[in-house]
């Protein structure tokens, strides 16, 4: 009988989960069209007035994306009053769609990571996830690992896409300088 050698685990990579770096937070996406007067203007007063009254400790802890689903002017300053609002109760606000929450909600995450961890290392980016992780999450992680590998794949250890390997003359020259 054959012994079974595991080859992914001696192989020496490293496999990075983008999913572990995911917020659970409650996502939820306010609507300035509920502030618009016949759905068309934003009232200065009665926008004040809605601010001062509303509850906003329903956002405590939240992650909230500010939209305005109808075609209206709304005036810059009524984005920065909803955030002045909603900041001291939410984890996070982002102006954009749940998409750009998401994507707020990884980088803020990815911007923690300690690269040094990854120096001259061989990285496997997970590619499947059970929970959403947005395409701008991979390219970040892209841009700030390249510096940093040796070589940088996609996937899963046993089946990978490789996407960078740094030339042997950059190798040979860090593995000197340290």
């Amino acid at each position: 009988m054959e012994e079974i050698i595991n080859r992914v685990a001696k192989s020496g990579l490293i496999s990075l989960d983008l999913e572990t770096y995911y917020h659970h937070g409650e996502r939820v996406v306010y609507d300035l069209k509920n502030n618009l007067f016949m759905g068309l203007i934003l009232k200065e007063k009665d926008f004040r007035e809605f601010l001062k009254n509303h509850d906003w400790s329903q956002y405590a802890g939240k992650n909230v994306a500010i939209i305005c689903s109808e075609d209206a002017v709304v005036p810059t300053w009524a984005y920065m009053l909803l955030t002045l609002h909603l900041s001291p109760y939410a984890h996070t606000v982002v102006f954009g769609d749940l998409e750009a929450l998401e994507a707020k909600l990884f980088d803020e995450a990815l911007e923690k990571i300690n690269l040094e961890d990854f120096r001259e290392a061989r990285v496997v980016v997970k590619g499947c996830s059970k929970y959403p992780v947005p395409v701008s999450a991979y390219v970040q992680i892209t841009r700030k690992l390249q510096p940093m590998v040796q070589s940088l794949l996609f996937g899963e250890p046993c089946s990978t896409v490789p996407l960078f390997k740094k030339p042997k003359s950059i190798q040979t020259h860090t593995a000197t300088a340290t």
